[in-house]
């Protein structure tokens, strides 16, 4: 079946007419993940999503896939071995959309870490996460700082060390792995709202009822077991259950914010503690620095999520602190996000002190919870639950597979040859990119974009008949027959991120974009100003910031 909501009354009278070994509710990372597993072992997978696949927290965080080397101050030594090791598989899966960035940890005099501390710490996380010789930690001099990083603070200066994370795009990760579950079979829908749970006499569930928000119709999908990793939402979905639990979720607020390189001509990622002893990343991305995040606890609507005019200051001033030879000011911030991580709750600590581990809840009606955890995980988190339901839940002669399938599998986008062969694939899809009259850069992102699908990604622009450039026209055909884009704002934001970090390309063609898809979908005049009043708002939330 075909990866879109061209096809979405195909995909709901599948849900709605056959009986799933299980239902899985949400489409953020975790969501997707455990349908991948499921779907690779055999197992009939339906996945529902309330809004777009990774809206919520997978396309909010501070896009990287790393180990946790904070942890190691809380001596979460076996959650750093895990995540350290699990970076690397993440990676050689879809190196097309996750990259190796070297991180700067600056130390100055008083302040977190010191040059002993770093030393061990990093060398402590290097030999836990198993880093391959190639990404192993450098101490570096106070001079070797400054040199790459020209506008640091040198007061109190006394070196550093660099080691290596991974930079991703955790929208499209997100959705590279949930396109991969789909090929492997799983039946797929967003804009897909759980209302309620059906029982049978036992009191065991049977069914999930959904709302189509497409069309506002109520469907049930039968199935035994459903999977709660609805991340921010879980205790939401959980008091639709009988059996309701006691644990509970503490959200977490992070904010970021983006500046174009000429305000902001950052070349080195930086990990640097703040005046509060908190830490917070910058790091380049295609011609934008983006500064982040803040960590505070938020009890506030999820799905309303707004950047504040003091986490902005806070922010700024963390800047100014770590790098005084920039002047930044809030006119300066081209583009925003906030999101909330969902922590188990634990009383008594501060939000950067709690527990990045997952938890899972089994309920008596057969809804199993998995909440916490972090993107870098997720694979690991599926592979969890999948084994859980082999053991106990789903009849094991339903399994292809008893074993998790998915540590040397590409997602979506990655047949590649793991990082050695991206590089030649690279290379060659560069030549033959620019051959066809796109720049260089145009290049770069389509690459990074689509791995390993670009020839059918690139093969639309044969049909570009619009005011589009043909990389903006292709990804948009992509997203809309292969990637289940439903409204403006998807492809905007999460299938291409533009509205983070081009924010000026949004405004530019944002009238042709919505024309387009309003052609494709046969919108009505109202359904096409009601987007485009959601791209507008969205928009406005980048570019401004509330001030309570």
């Amino acid at each position: 079946m075909s990866f879109s909501n061209l096809r979405r009354a195909e995909t709901t009278s599948k849900l709605a007419n056959e009986t799933f070994d299980i239902v899985i509710v949400g489409g953020g990372i975790t969501g997707a993940g455990i349908a991948l597993d499921a779907a690779t072992r055999g197992l009939k997978v339906a996945l529902l999503e309330m809004n777009d696949f990774a809206s919520g927290t997978s396309s909010r965080s501070t896009k990287l896939v790393h180990g946790g080397l904070r942890y190691l101050k809380q001596f979460e030594i076996k959650e750093v071995a895990q995540l350290g090791r699990e970076r690397a598989v993440v990676y050689e899966n879809g190196p097309h959309v996750t990259t190796p960035e070297r991180m700067l940890l600056p130390f100055h005099k008083g302040g977190t870490f010191g040059r002993v501390m770093t030393n061990v710490a990093l060398t402590m996380y290097d030999n836990l996460a198993q880093v391959k010789r190639s990404e192993r930690k450098v101490m570096i001099s106070k001079d070797a700082v400054v040199d790459k990083v020209p506008f640091i603070k040198e007061k109190g200066l006394k070196g550093g060390g660099v080691y290596v994370e991974y930079r991703t795009d955790d929208a499209r990760l997100t959705l590279e792995v949930m396109k991969k579950a789909a090929e492997k079979g799983a039946t797929i829908l967003n804009y897909a709202q759980v209302t309620g749970f059906e029982y049978d006499k036992k009191k065991k569930v049977n069914g999930v009822r959904f709302l189509d928000k497409a069309i506002h119709k109520e469907v049930i999908v039968r199935t035994d077991v459903v999977v709660n990793a609805s991340g921010p939402w879980v205790d939401k979905l959980r008091h639709l259950d009988y059996a309701k639990g006691k644990k509970h979720l503490q959200l977490s607020k992070g904010v970021h914010i983006v500046f174009d390189q000429e305000k902001f001509p950052l070349k080195q990622a930086v990990y640097f503690d703040t005046h509060d002893k908190r830490m917070v990343f910058a790091i380049p991305r295609d011609g934008k620095t983006y500064v982040g995040t803040t960590d505070d606890f938020y009890d506030g609507n999820a799905e309303d999520m707004h950047v504040l005019q003091s986490e902005v200051d806070y922010l700024l001033k963390a800047i100014a602190d770590m790098f005084p030879h920039l002047t930044l000011h809030e006119a300066d911030v081209e583009s925003s996000w906030a999101g909330v991580r969902p922590l188990i709750f634990e009383e008594g600590k501060d939000p950067s002190e709690i527990s990045r581990k997952d938890e899972i809840w089994e309920a008596e009606s057969n809804i199993i919870t998995i909440a916490g955890g972090k993107l870098t995980g997720y694979r690991k988190m599926a592979e969890t639950i999948v084994d859980l339901l082999y053991k106990k839940y789903v009849p094991k002669k339903r399994f292809d597979h008893a074993t998790c399938q998915t540590k040397q599998l590409p997602i979506s986008g990655g047949d590649v040859g793991g990082s050695k062969g991206f590089a030649t694939f690279k290379e060659t899809w560069m030549q033959k990119l620019q051959a066809l009259s796109f720049t260089k850069d145009e290049a770069t992102n389509l690459i990074a974009t689509f791995g390993s699908n670009i020839d059918t990604a690139i093969s639309y622009i044969d049909y570009n008949d619009t005011n589009l450039p043909n990389a903006l026209y292709a990804k948009l055909m992509y997203s809309i027959h292969h990637e289940m884009v439903l409204h403006p704002i998807d492809f905007m934001y999460r299938r291409t991120g533009d509205l983070l970090f081009n924010i000026a390309e949004v405004k530019r063609h944002k009238a042709d974009i919505i024309d387009v898809m309003a052609k494709i979908f046969v919108w009505s005049n109202d359904l096409k100003a009601l987007y485009t009043k959601e791209v507008d708002e969205a928009i406005k939330n980048a570019e401004s910031f509330r001030v309570s």
